[in-house]
């Protein structure tokens, strides 16, 4: 079997990952499709529906190997078992996968990198399998299911194509029909028509982990509890893409970016009387991802599914969802359960992680519009020992600002609230 040979063991949560410092292809192999969970998996009634919309995680850091790019990633179609064949997982044809960048602090995404995938299915009435033969290269006739994508910036509405008909990974099968799996992966990795700039997309170990069952009311106050990956063994589609901070930051001297990832679906979908589904209509908005945790455990049920369609620049205007912020839930859990006093509301230090950026760190220069979304400061350089509790440990490089791969965003968020 693929990656299975973890067999879901449990992994630490206190146990830290490798050094983020690595080459975009070395990132890439960091997420290789190994083991995982997600900071954002089924976090909303309506996007549990639709896993190949249900954004996971997002992250954004100033690349170790190249100090004069940004490394962008986000996930997508959480809990892939990697087994789970022989209809592995692939990229949603009717929807667009998008990173956006705010590079002025109002909140409106100055620039939209989009991924639109195209699937080839040749199995028809011949076999069941995804490959009827050994893979080692994706124009290998032995692949019987192959994606492809065309990536498109989009800046002050005008579309530019950076790269056409870009192979993705393969799900990784098993040794016997991919013996060469990292070939594949490699494959993969390819340069757009931007000097500097290199895309991927395919299944990735998600370097996020969490033990679910503090859903289990916290442990129900059991102190005695060790803390574990319960998700190890799973995977997620990922999208990843290196390029020059230029190309990103508004040109006024401001260093600072916000970044998130969104799925947009064609609004009506039907099922037809062939067994087919299809969609049509004008595309919406059906998924989010900023920070970490955020829709998760921050906003509210009922306005989950509502918050995976908001654009950031109308956070403010959702007293609701600021409301949770400046007051939320899970320091009042903690309380009730194990005793710890809750910080007094209101909370300056989560509405500036969460909403603003923290002044002096990743606040944008000039009038920010309070919105969600990760704040990464491009002008500060790569930690030569990262920590993964990030600032809260001194490593300005770290989460909140920005979020690298190794980033233990559970125990800073719980540190935090």
């Amino acid at each position: 079997m693929p990656s299975s040979p973890k067999n879901h063991r449990m992994r630490a949560i206190s146990a830290a990952f490798a050094s983020s410092a690595l080459a975009f292809g070395g990132a890439v192999a960091l997420m290789g499709p190994e083991a995982g969970s997600a900071s954002s998996h089924r976090e909303a009634p309506q996007i549990v529906s639709d896993p190949q919309a249900d954004n996971t995680d997002t992250y954004a850091f100033v690349s170790p190997d190249k100090q004069d790019t940004v490394t962008l990633v986000a996930n997508w179609l959480p809990l892939e078992e990697p087994a789970g064949g022989p209809n592995f997982y692939t990229f949603a044809d009717d929807a667009h996968y998008n990173i956006k960048i705010d590079n002025n602090g109002d909140a409106k995404e100055d620039i939209t990198y989009q991924w639109d995938f195209s699937t080839t299915d040749n199995r028809g009435l011949d076999t069941f399998l995804y490959n009827n033969g050994p893979v080692a290269s994706f124009n290998d006739k032995t692949l019987l299911v192959k994606q492809t994508y065309t990536l498109t910036k989009i800046t002050g509405g005008k579309s530019r194509v950076l790269a056409k008909n870009v192979p993705v990974a393969p799900s990784n099968v098993g040794a016997a029909s991919m013996p060469d799996y990292a070939a594949l992966r490699d494959e993969a990795i390819q340069p757009t028509s931007v000097a500097g700039e290199s895309t991927f997309a395919g299944q990735a170990d998600d370097p996020f982990f969490l033990d679910l069952r503090v859903f289990d009311l916290l442990y129900g106050a059991d102190l005695s509890e060790t803390g574990t990956d319960t998700l190890s063994g799973y995977n997620v589609n990922s999208i990843a893409l290196q390029t020059p901070i230029k190309n990103l930051t508004g040109g006024k001297g401001d260093p600072v970016i916000g970044v998130w990832s969104t799925t947009d679906r064609p609004g009506i979908k039907m099922q037809n009387a062939d067994g087919t589904q299809s969609y049509k209509g004008d595309f919406v908005q059906v998924s989010r991802l900023g920070n970490p945790l955020v829709n998760e455990v921050v906003i509210p049920a009922g306005l989950k599914d509502a918050f995976n369609a908001l654009a950031p620049e109308n956070d403010a205007s959702v007293p609701e969802a600021v409301a949770r912020v400046n007051d939320p839930e899970v320091p009042k859990l903690i309380e009730a359960i194990y005793g710890i006093p809750a910080p007094k509301a209101p909370r300056d230090d989560l509405f500036a992680v969460f909403l603003t950026g923290v002044k002096g760190l990743n606040m944008p220069k000039g009038k920010v519009q309070p919105a969600e979304m990760l704040r990464l400061n491009t002008s500060i350089p790569p930690t030569a020992e990262p920590n993964r509790l990030g600032v809260l440990a001194g490593d300005t490089q770290g989460f909140p600002n920005g979020r690298r791969l190794t980033d233990d965003v559970v125990d800073i968020e719980i540190q935090a609230l």
